[in-house]
């Protein structure tokens, strides 16, 4: 699928004092960020996330940026920049290497050590270089400078970019939660420095631009977690991101108060966890950690699951719970947390899984009935303090469907900012002496996983399965005379899908039947004109006498 602009032309040639911005992902949707900063010479990338497919996308399994755009500019990337460790941001690292597997990727330690395990599964080596808030480093043309910020993953960074004299501030995922678990606050006076030197262009996230006030702390949410595992008859399953340190921490030390164990549910969650607990992000008290398959010899009151799922995936470990298609089986004792907010476009699979456990007699806490989640995005107090803090020439809202990225827009022109460049996704800015501007456009849009393939699914497949899935299907077999201008086999009509009994199509067998004579009849013998009119006449009976548009496959065949 494209996004075409066609109010805007190519972008014209980049003159030697220019930095060109390009989102290639990221831009009016909640993931697969990547953002293209290129000057004549050089290339360098901002983050390489996926989105995961929502159910007009049937049997997609990831989207990637869209990397069309580079593949005749490789030879210029000078690096890859990562923000933070989650998926939304480092997804698609090991697609981008296959095209490309010698460029430089930068990042705090622990987003490294989660790119270093899945580029293990993807049999990927590369090029990993640690760095670290304080730190500056030159790539191409850049000069790049990193900043602590608070979000809901450690490590994350927010980064200064400076090219021709030119300051750009990208903050990545941020907020302003001033005691983090970890004591690693937001850098608000690297931040300050930063905007009485002058930055010339913001890149801000604005997922929670459009929620008033300020993001509650961190360390609201563990006397909530206590509270609910203290009054839980049974087993506690609490569903979280893979990759959220602090709030498994603050699950773990919940059941160790309490007495329970904790086991992990979803190898993306084992995996996680090893890695942060080998580096040190998260402290496991003696004796709390079981594997799995020890759970059962524990009382139900006694155990703590800390699992996968948290956005309703068909296939992570809660929904099967919730689909009774998982060996940990769920009754009314028991109590499953989610421990997130819902990603937008999730909703109805969140819902579903809700109802699902709902029905097995679970307690359902989540953060529309309990303060059990904290977001890790900046609201609009915190984004406007943090405009008067900056005071940045140019604004580029980012990291957000429409509605936040025209919200965080108002927020800065609220604060004084002349200029905010909205842009979508292939939109081309070009940032010239301290003045930010859209000037062309290049094709972008979603690139589809599927299984092993990767770019082949086109949006016309998609159609069909939709197709396939809400409306069924029907297969027509004829075989016709030519000569004798006759039916002499079928129509045989069978569907999947569509009707259990296939008697159904009794009614329709004589029409087709006859319209293919009447074809016969007049010379008409091509094989592909007889199907269509098989299709035609099938399909006008299945929808006035079924109000259904199933796919409809017919095949004739000559005797």
């Amino acid at each position: 699928m494209t996004h075409p602009h066609f109010e805007f032309p190519l972008p014209p040639q980049l003159n030697n004092e220019t930095v060109r911005i390009i989102p290639l992902g990221g831009i009016g949707e909640i993931g697969r960020n990547m953002t293209v900063f290129e000057t004549k010479d050089s290339i360098l990338i901002v983050d390489v996330g996926v989105l995961f497919p929502d159910d007009v996308q049937p049997g997609v399994d990831l989207i990637l940026p869209d990397f069309d755009y580079l593949r005749d500019k490789w030879q210029k990337v000078a690096g890859v920049v990562l923000t933070h460790g989650h998926e939304d941001h480092i997804g698609a690292v090991p697609y981008l290497l296959r095209e490309i597997p010698a460029v430089p990727i930068y990042g705090s330690k622990l987003c490294l050590a989660f790119v270093e395990a899945k580029l293990s599964e993807h049999r990927i080596d590369a090029d990993l270089r640690g760095v670290k808030e304080g730190d500056t480093i030159s790539i191409g043309d850049f000069e790049i400078g990193f900043l602590s910020v608070t979000h809901s993953i450690p490590d994350a960074l927010a980064l200064s970019i400076k090219a021709f004299d030119q300051t750009i501030v990208h903050t990545g995922d941020f907020k302003m939660d001033q005691l983090p678990l970890d004591g690693r606050v937001t850098d608000l006076n690297g931040f300050a420095r930063l905007g009485d030197e002058g930055i010339d262009l913001l890149l801000c996230d604005s997922t929670n631009a459009e929620v008033p006030g300020f993001v509650a702390m961190e360390k609201d949410i563990q006397g909530v977690l206590e509270g609910v595992i203290l009054s839980s008859r049974g087993r506690v399953v609490v569903a979280s991101f893979a990759s959220h340190v602090h709030r498994v921490q603050q699950v773990i030390n919940a059941a160790s108060i309490h007495g329970r164990k904790v086991a992990y549910v979803g190898r993306s969650m084992v995996r996680n966890m090893k890695i942060a607990s080998d580096l040190g992000y998260l402290d496991v008290p003696p004796g709390v950690m079981i594997n799995l398959d020890k759970v059962e010899s524990f009382a139900d009151n006694e155990v703590v699951l800390i699992t996968t799922g948290s956005q309703g995936e068909p296939m992570a470990a809660l929904s099967r719970m919730a689909g009774m298609d998982h060996k940990i089986r769920l009754t009314e004792n028991d109590t499953v947390i989610l421990a997130s907010s819902m990603i937008p476009g999730n909703e109805d699979s969140v819902n579903r899984v809700i109802n699902g456990l709902t029905r097995l007699g679970a307690r359902v806490v989540h953060s529309g009935n309990a303060k059990v989640h904290v977001s890790g995005h900046a609201a609009a107090g915190e984004l406007l303090h943090f405009y008067n803090i900056t005071k940045p020439k140019n604004l580029m809202p980012v990291h957000g469907e429409p509605r936040h990225l025209v919200a965080n827009s108002r927020l800065g022109k609220q604060t004084g900012i002349e200029n905010v460049v909205l842009v979508e996704d292939g939109l081309v800015t070009d940032l010239y002496k301290g003045e930010a501007k859209i000037v062309g456009s290049v094709p972008c849009g979603y690139v589809f996983v599927d299984g092993s393939s990767v770019g082949s699914v086109a949006e016309t497949s998609l159609k069909d399965r939709r197709i396939l899935g809400e409306e069924g299907f029907i297969s027509v077999v004829v075989v016709v005379d030519a000569v004798e201008g006759k039916v002499v086999a079928g129509p045989e009509v069978h569907a999947r899908g569509f009707s259990e009994n296939e008697a159904v199509f009794d009614k329709v067998v004589p029409l087709i039947k006859n319209a293919l004579e009447d074809a016969l009849k007049t010379d008409v013998v091509d094989q592909h004109t007889l199907q269509k009119i098989v299709r035609r006449v099938t399909g006008k009976w299945v929808a006035e006498q079924h109000r259904r548009k199933p796919m409809i496959i017919p095949v004739v065949v000559e005797a």
